[in-house]
């Protein structure tokens, strides 16, 4: 099946039982969801690491797509933090075993090394804090823009537009209508 046709098909979309329970802070691993109704594994797919899988589905929802677009963003952050880490580690080990006889721990370089390595660790706190939950808000705005008929009973019951009126005899009226389709 073509991208086209998955973005034409227009189903709410589930999140696997394990990344439903997905809060903050939690693990930077790819979702997995479907569209429907998915009764195993199987029918899970994968949403790619910063979520390029999911993005058909949500065409055409803005904000869906925002919210996968700062989860994209978060994702680059974290990789960024990842290998500013790495980085630093091996620069502070070059640094060690930079002479053959006599191993220095702590010069000048080695103090920027850790600096940063210490840095980019508390960063991780602040990237990873709200990133999954960027996903799940991708996910849940796509559902909410979903036709009524499509989501459930409580969606079909909701009404159309709320507003104040006023009676005949000036009492105030909570307005309600419904759009029927």
């Amino acid at each position: 099946m073509g991208l086209g046709a998955q973005a034409q098909q227009s189903a709410p979309i589930q999140l696997s039982p394990e990344d439903q329970g997905r809060g903050l802070n939690g693990v930077q691993k790819n979702f997995f969801f479907a569209q429907g109704s998915a009764k195993t594994d199987k029918d899970y797919q994968n949403a790619g690491f910063f979520g390029q899988q999911l993005r058909p589905y949500l065409a055409g929802n803005e904000e869906a797509l925002d919210a996968l677009n700062s989860y994209r963003r978060q994702k680059w952050l974290f990789v960024a933090e990842r290998l500013t880490f790495v980085g630093a580690v091996g620069v502070y080990g070059q640094q060690v075993l930079a002479k053959s006889n006599d191993y220095q721990y702590f010069n000048g370089t080695q103090k920027v090394a850790i600096g940063v390595a210490a840095v980019s660790l508390l960063s991780n706190i602040f990237i990873v804090r709200n990133t999954n939950s960027h996903f799940q808000r991708a996910v849940e705005a796509h559902n909410a823009g979903m036709p009524a008929a499509r989501v459930g009973l409580l969606q079909r019951l909701q009404p159309g537009t709320v507003g104040l009126a006023t009676s005949a005899t000036g009492r105030p009226l909570l307005a309600l209508s419904w759009n029927l389709h």
